[in-house]
């Protein structure tokens, strides 16, 4: 035990010696949110329980092997435990999702009053505690309902409807929220949605990684994606129309994006990464900041890609207060086919329009994400450039590891301790960025791999049907940074590791 011990106080002297600069929590300004992130459907639990209706997530996790979220975390009845772990850390900002399903089970019309009871709750308890609520109101979660009825977000429908919900949230939560996202991860939701079919609901044409039982890859990812930005802009009218200058809170939208290098220093690589670049970051980026589509989207894509009337363009524009990032990774792009393309065959849709090759960095893969820090500098660097240095919030950023390996997570810690680094990097040079958000607060329910790998701060005994929480070393670590008591690559590491090892186990 004892050289066990050695060993890893050795390792958390090397992770606490390997960044160059010291920081703190006050090298970020006051206002700057560092929080903590989880979702309805990855978090709660409690699916069949006080009114709530099944979703497209029900559906779609209960086709697959990988589990549910059935029961997952339990939040729905944990919450008031979740807040106080939240307190102790010194968390500034609590990031969830509203159940759409739960809030209005019909989809529209008639409110739960117990799914409204306990939104009410949540938020209340967070603010007691000082932790300010950051609630998105989508999260891969659409009533099946409304699936069923009109085929969702393929259906302009869904606008009138996704505005109607929103227009409660704001009325019913807007006192106490301040920071509202509409859509989570708007590009690989329509792309994982509606082309490669791993995600809810799972539509995609033939031969993709899934067999799907509909879809269309080379039209419904685009249809998609157009309909999240129209039901954007029109819920963020409608709030800024009706709520904002009473309630004083902000909106936007996220969206997933992977760092982006060229493979190689060649001119065709260039080339490749900024096309890619185009597609996954211009693609929902440019109609919110300039009212349309990249041009070499809409002379690629042609009449597969919706057009904005005059009266939409001006709408999009504009229409989000700050850009949400999502970011676990980096890959490389090449102009040309290699052996280790993370889509060997693209077929229709997506990444056959944007018409470059994707290499994992070092190990990563889709469940394993390799840690590469300056990507996320980059891409900071990338929005404030060509997009007018718009208000960004990092409301995920985390690193799997597999399910109940260890509390003794350093290499988590390694991963949260150069992001942040990053951030402050890009900052530094004139990014205005507003917070950070670590995924997850508690181990979840993960949309690619269930219960195999966890995201988690805190361990959570899934076969416990309590669902014990246990921190691990990075809640230690993170709450030693929020409380100012540990100076990133200072010797209080290492006391944090001694006296965390002496006493947790799972």
């Amino acid at each position: 035990m004892k050289h066990f011990s050695l060993l890893f106080i050795f390792l958390v002297i090397l992770l606490a010696t390997s960044y160059s600069d010291a920081f703190t929590r006050n090298s970020f300004p006051k206002d700057f949110l560092f929080g903590a992130a989880t979702s309805a459907y990855q978090w709660e639990g409690a699916v069949a329980e006080d009114g709530r209706t099944p979703s497209v997530w029900d559906t779609f996790s209960n086709s697959y092997d990988t589990g549910n979220g059935d029961v997952t975390s339990d939040g729905y009845h944990k919450y008031k435990e979740d807040v106080k772990l939240m307190a102790k850390m010194g968390l500034e900002s609590f990031r969830f999702s509203i159940s759409w399903s739960r809030l209005i089970p019909d989809g529209r019309g008639l409110i739960n009053p117990k799914g409204l009871l306990f939104y009410n709750n949540l938020i209340k308890e967070l603010k007691s505690h000082g932790i300010e609520p950051h609630v998105t109101l989508y999260h891969y979660d659409l009533p099946q309902s409304l699936e069923d009825e009109y085929g969702g977000w393929i259906n302009r429908k869904i606008i009138e409807d996704f505005t109607a919900y929103a227009d409660v949230c704001f009325r019913e939560f807007g006192e106490d929220v301040k920071l509202w996202t509409t859509i989570n991860e708007a590009t690989i939701f329509a792309i994982g949605s509606y082309d490669q079919g791993t995600a809810p609901p799972g539509h995609c044409s033939p031969n993709k990684f899934v067999n799907c039982s509909t879809g269309n890859s080379s039209t419904e990812p685009y249809i998609a994606g157009h309909n999240i930005l129209l039901a954007h802009a029109s819920a963020s009218k409608l709030y800024k129309l009706k709520y904002k200058s009473k309630q004083k809170g902000s909106i936007g939208l996220s969206i997933f994006a992977f760092g982006l290098s060229p493979y190689t220093n060649s001119k065709d690589d260039e080339i490749a990464t900024q096309r890619a670049k185009t597609f996954f970051y211009g693609w929902m980026l440019k109609p919110l900041v300039f009212g349309d589509y990249p041009d070499e989207m809409k002379k690629t894509v042609g009449s597969r890609l919706p057009v904005f009337s005059e009266e939409e363009s001006e709408q999009v524009k504009g229409s989000s207060d700050f850009i949400g990032i999502i970011h676990y990774t980096t890959f490389y792009v090449t102009n040309h086919q290699p052996s280790a393309s993370l889509f060997p065959s693209m077929g229709e849709g997506f990444f056959k329009d944007m018409g470059v090759y994707i290499i994992p960095t070092g190990n990563s893969s889709f469940l394993v994400w390799e840690a590469t820090p300056w990507g996320l500098e980059g891409i900071l660097e990338y929005i404030k450039q060509s997009y007018n240095n718009p208000p960004v919030y990092i409301l995920e950023n985390g690193m799997p590891m597999v399910r109940d390996s260890t509390l003794q997570d350093t290499q988590r810690i390694e991963y949260i301790q150069a992001y942040i680094d990053a951030v402050l990097n890009a900052m530094k040079n004139g990014s205005d960025t507003r917070g950070y958000f670590v995924w997850s607060m508690v181990d979840v329910y993960e949309i690619l791999s269930g219960y195999t790998t966890s995201f988690g701060m805190y361990h959570v005994n899934f076969s416990d049907p309590g669902r014990k929480r246990t921190p691990k070393l990075s809640a230690s670590w993170y709450t030693g940074f929020l409380n100012g008591t540990i100076d990133v690559a200072s010797q209080d590491t290492i006391q944090l590791w001694s006296n965390f090892s002496g006493s947790s186990s799972l």
